[in-house]
């Protein structure tokens, strides 16, 4: 056997630590293999158990010869019950340990972007039962492209409650944090500050006085020299798609007199940025955001920071399109929150493989080249 291909079987040892919820009389088959199993089908397109033992059907010698499989391969069922069982929180913490030990980071030097948002899971609703569409709120290194974890929110709940959750389960020191303006919450800024992370978090209507105190500071004294301001400025020029777009950056530490020091005690400076985009047909529009720092970046920081943080817009495109996570319609909730881990994971290991293809060009390949799969869970 290869060298390469008894490293696939080494990914069982990241599980070891992973409490197996089934019964030991049950048991037939490795928890580790059917882990193993579900992340590489989820790799070629497998979109649930079903699919996922679809295709361990069609590649069945080439996980005989990479897997211990005692008793065979696991059955559709089996998968399913496996995922149900599987607590998502302890979940992750494997697939953060086998992150870490294959995709070291690739700028020691620099705090890591850490971008974390929500998204929904559309077609997972269940009128019968009374459940919504599952929500989803995620944690990406932004410039890895890693996928860090994940909560699912709770039916009476939102991000709001979910944030502080997700950002308790992942490692924030030397880190900054990005969210958009659902997260301009006391408790999220608290809660990264204590995690020995930094925060840049988008502030929109809510909550209206901190808005007012931003807009005062820059818009009041704009008109200024902005040598006077003591402006960290920064700007951008790009051309794509028949539009050019214009931005600039602006950081500042907080005014002596901002209104909101007390209530906010962790925001330290405060950053705006502007848009402004011409179409071809010479329409031109203009888009402001203000930010709320915990500590000064260089404005240069700040502007990888908040485009970084959009970027995460990408990685839900790729899940719904790639993936095709919105199309998916599993109800129950513990194995919806699984599969939806496994496709971030699967674009992590994917966005890390060095080949040029789309994701999708590189799922073909997965399914039909073991060889590449190989490569693509071992990050050779």
């Amino acid at each position: 056997m290869s060298e390469h291909l008894v490293n696939v079987e080494s990914i069982r040892s990241y599980f070891e630590s992973l409490s197996d919820p089934r019964r030991e009389r049950g048991r037939k088959h490795l928890l580790g293999d059917v882990i193993v199993i579900a992340v590489c089908g989820i790799l070629c397109g497998a979109d649930g158990p079903t699919a996922i033992h679809r295709w361990a059907l069609n590649r069945c010698d080439w996980l005989s010869g990479v897997l211990a499989l005692p008793n065979g391969l696991p059955s559709r069922d089996g998968i399913r019950r496996v995922l149900i069982a599987l607590q998502p929180a302890a979940f992750q913490k494997c697939f953060q340990a086998w992150t870490t030990a294959t995709f070291p980071m690739i700028d020691t030097k620099r705090k890591r972007l850490i971008a974390v948002d929500g998204k929904t899971c559309c077609n997972s609703h269940d009128a019968k039962q009374g459940l919504g569409a599952l929500p989803i709120v995620s944690a990406w290194a932004t410039a890895e492209g890693i996928a860090l974890g994940q909560v699912a929110t709770a039916e009476k709940s939102n991000e709001i409650t979910a944030i502080p959750e997700l950002l308790q389960s992942i490692d924030l020191k030397d880190s900054i944090v990005t969210i958009d303006a659902v997260g301009c919450q006391k408790q999220i800024a608290a809660t990264i500050v204590a995690g020995q992370g930094d925060f840049v978090i988008a502030v929109k209507d809510h909550p209206p006085k901190l808005r007012e105190a931003l807009a005062d500071a820059f818009h009041k004294q704009i008109d200024q020299d902005l040598e006077d301001l003591r402006y960290s400025i920064h700007t951008t020029l790009d051309e794509s798609h028949g539009r050019i777009d214009e931005r600039a950056y602006f950081v500042r530490k907080i005014p002596i007199d901002f209104c909101t020091r007390k209530e906010w005690p962790w925001v330290k400076a405060i950053g705006y940025s502007v848009r402004i985009s011409q179409q071809a047909n010479g329409t031109e529009t203009t888009e402001t955001r203000f930010y709320i720092l915990n500590r000064r970046l260089s404005c240069k920081r700040f502007s990888e920071a908040v485009r970084g943080h959009w970027g995460i817009e990408s990685r839900h495109w790729v899940l719904d399109v790639n993936f095709r996570e919105d199309d998916s319609r599993t109800r129950e909730r513990t194995l919806g929150h699984n599969l939806s881990w496994l496709r971030r994971f699967a674009v992590t290991l994917l966005k890390r493989h060095s080949i040029k293809d789309s994701q999708r060009g590189q799922m073909s390949r997965c399914l039909m080249n073991p060889d590449f799969l190989t490569e693509v869970l071992t990050g050779s």
